[in-house]
């Protein structure tokens, strides 16, 4: 568990992997966006081999606010977010992709709705309007989330974005796998939580090229999805748990 000595009320976490062109400009974005609130941002770098490093270490001598973790070998995104998680002080998580696409000029309205939805919400999931990618990702995206939909019903439109608002300790009590961040709304709801929404717009990202595939395979994809499926079948109920002080002897 992290050191909650001055822990500030928002962690956001960024997922990169060859980014150094979008690690500046979006660092700026998100802690102007973020400007009079109690926060951090934690970079997870999956195991780039470009400037990414160099960017991150040249930032964090400048911005106080900037922590960054490091995965010497690419281990997906997922795990990335997980790592920074794992590592973050602040009692929210906000989760946003590192190439600009998801605008941090929404990360307050996504904070500000899960406070007021009180603790019965475990997440806010961004949801995106206006996709800035090619024709052909739109129709993989929209075809996986109507079959994702249908399967699960977690009433989610689009689990593909990367900007969600998730209390910490209902992340750590999520199964983990790697393609865990596009099934995240269906097993919030699993352990008994809700999951509100908020629409976003979608724009290009700032500069580069995409670095993690949409469900990386396609039968990848859906292994997941099967495996899903499964385990919200198997629990069959979230418990409501009572009483207080030491156990017995």
């Amino acid at each position: 568990m992290p050191s909650q000595d001055n822990a500030p009320e928002i962690s956001v976490i960024v997922p990169v992997r060859n980014e150094a062109g979008n690690v500046e400009p979006l660092i700026r974005e998100i802690a102007a966006a973020l400007s009079g609130r109690s926060f951090e941002i934690v970079y997870v770098d999956d195991g780039s081999s470009d400037a990414t490093p160099t960017e991150l270490v040249r930032l964090k001598g400048e911005l106080p606010f900037l922590r960054s973790l490091r995965h010497e070998a690419s281990c997906g995104q997922s795990c990335a977010v997980r790592t920074g998680i794992r590592h973050a002080r602040g009692r929210l998580m906000v989760t946003i992709d590192g190439d600009g696409q998801n605008d941090p000029a929404y990360i307050p309205a996504l904070v500000d709705a899960l406070n007021a939805a009180g603790p019965a919400t475990g997440m806010i999931a961004g949801q995106r309007l206006g996709r800035k990618d090619t024709g052909f990702k739109r129709w993989q995206s929209r075809t996986a989330n109507k079959v994702r939909a249908y399967v699960l019903k977690d009433g989610t439109r689009d689990t593909g974005c990367g900007l969600k608002a998730v209390r910490r300790e209902v992340y750590l009590a999520l199964p983990y796998f790697d393609a865990l961040h596009r099934f995240m709304p269906a097993l919030v709801k699993r352990e008994g939580f809700d999951v509100g929404h908020v629409d976003v717009v979608d724009r290009p990202r700032l500069t580069g090229v995409s670095n993690y595939g949409f469900f990386d395979r396609l039968w990848v994809g859906i292994l997941d999805l099967v495996g899903v499926w499964w385990l919200i079948r198997r629990r069959k109920r979230v418990p409501d748990v009572s009483g207080g002080g030491q156990d017995a002897d």
